[in-house]
């Protein structure tokens, strides 16, 4: 079992940035795949980012070089970088483990956050 608390959404000006991390509980929690994945009003959910076991990363293609996906272990901790934010970024974030060693993107995680909303204004 792997309870996730994500922070640090909030209001910022387009072309601004947000850091948002993900921090979890249990002693295992380096060996999940760690994903952030983004909730639209009126939108279905969608995949961001993901982080392996040994760091390696994928993003979504509209997000690519504006997001950086991040490890800590020692902190139990995921963050997600956002730089160059747009309007269409607005969404609630969520971060989700699931106890997987591929690199394959997936939707099917065993293990989701509350969320954090991130707004972006024009």
């Amino acid at each position: 079992q792997v309870q996730l608390v994500e922070s640090g959404g909030g209001l910022v000006q387009a072309g601004g940035s947000l850091r948002l991390s993900c921090t979890g509980s249990g002693r295992s929690f380096g060996t999940y795949k760690i994903g952030w994945f983004r909730q639209a009003p009126g939108k279905e959910r969608e995949f961001v980012a993901h982080i392996t076991w040994i760091f390696s990363t994928a993003y979504t293609d509209s997000v690519k070089g504006r997001f950086t996906i991040s490890r800590d272990n020692g902190k139990n901790t995921v963050y997600l970088q956002m730089n160059g934010l747009k309007p269409e970024d607005t969404a609630i974030y969520y971060c989700a483990a699931r106890g997987d060693r591929s690199d394959s993107i997936t939707w099917n995680y065993d293990f989701w956050g509350q969320g954090t909303q991130v707004t972006v204004s024009s």
